[in-house]
């Protein structure tokens, strides 16, 4: 159960509208009232639960919840006295019901007196600048955003209305769409890791004269960062959510709804198509294109061109068939020498 210390409630809620924003179906009285969301096993007669996996379905049967958001083939297995909320789509129907009993905190207007706020910086109506915020010159704030404790936002950033930037996150040279969210220590905006040898020796930095752009509603994990870019704008397109400690190089372009795990990095100047997928401490090499719907597997090493629709694994990476196929042929090989 959510923790009223950390986490807001709207509820207690009627049942026809906790059903109306799952998309669900049910029978039963629709005035009833419930007031959190809970897991099968931790969850109460006062709770909304959600089953989405058949591996736990012998949890239902001893469940306490007093409603269940499921598919119609779990419907009958409901435990008496709890409401079957049948929908196609039971993860996606709890998440909107989680969000309708405990919405997000919304932002309290004002400016806290240690925030530093450059005279002509433009903060929109309904914004919260929290403690020690920085704002540099130039940097317009759209409305209803909230600035956590500790963030940086620097000359000539425009960031677009309904953000969130947690604390100590940082953006510059950088432009944000509406929606964003920064989770702590993410990092917006700076140098990329361009730079040439000379002749001595030496490593004499590029200049990085490009920007990061980012879509509506995209997120960024903690202590992940993104470059700008060398010469043209790295960008990030609308929904595509990064995991904590990734890596966006510079020049970087992702399509919509793109999707990169803990620990993965990209090169520079590299291209995703829309909804792409990267696994866990992926890897993928800089100038090269990864088509729509691609999806790489966790620890790949993705070293070429990789087209549309396709799942890759292994380092170097190579379609997910061709690698079983070959670790069959390894272990097999293994084997014989044992023998």
């Amino acid at each position: 159960m959510a923790d009223p210390r950390f986490f807001s409630s709207s509820g207690p809620q009627r049942l026809a509208d906790i059903a109306a924003v799952a998309g669900a179906q049910f029978e039963g009285d629709g005035e009833r009232r419930f007031t959190g969301v809970a897991s099968l096993q931790s969850a109460g007669p006062d709770d909304v639960s959600f089953l989405d996996n058949r591996r736990y379905a012998p949890l239902l049967a001893e469940t306490r919840a007093g409603a269940v958001v499921l598919a119609k083939a779990f419907a009958g297995q409901v435990p008496s006295g709890a409401v079957a909320l049948v929908t196609a789509q039971p993860y996606l129907g709890f998440a909107r019901v989680a969000a309708l009993l405990h919405p997000p905190v919304q932002p309290r207007p004002g400016i806290h007196p240690s925030a530093v706020v450059a005279p002509d910086a433009l903060v929109g109506e309904g914004t919260e600048i929290g403690p020690c915020v920085v704002i540099g010159a130039g940097a317009r704030i759209g409305a209803g955003c909230i600035l956590h404790p500790h963030v940086t936002v620097g000359p000539g950033v425009e960031i677009g209305e309904g953000c969130r930037l947690h604390a100590n996150s940082s953006v510059s040279h950088a432009i944000l769409g509406r929606g964003v969210v920064l989770h702590p220590g993410a990092r917006i905006g700076q140098e990329g890791f361009g730079f040439a040898p000379t002749p001595d020796g030496r490593f004499e930095t590029m200049p990085q004269l490009g920007r990061v752009l980012l879509g509506d509603f995209v997120e960024v994990g903690a202590n992940s960062c993104v470059d700008r870019g060398s010469q043209g704008d790295t960008i990030l397109g609308p929904g595509t959510r990064l995991d904590n400690l990734v890596q966006i190089g510079h020049n970087v372009q992702t399509g919509r709804g793109c999707v990169v795990v803990g620990q993965a990095g990209i090169a520079g100047s590299t291209t995703l198509g829309d909804y792409v997928t990267l696994a866990a401490q992926a890897g993928v090499a800089g100038h090269i294109t990864l088509g729509t719907q691609v999806r790489v597997g966790a620890q790949a090493g993705v070293m070429h061109d990789v087209p549309p629709k396709l799942d890759v694994i292994g380092s170097p990476s190579m379609p997910v068939r061709e690698f079983w196929r070959a670790m069959a042929r390894w272990r097999k090989l293994g084997t014989e020498r044992d023998g």
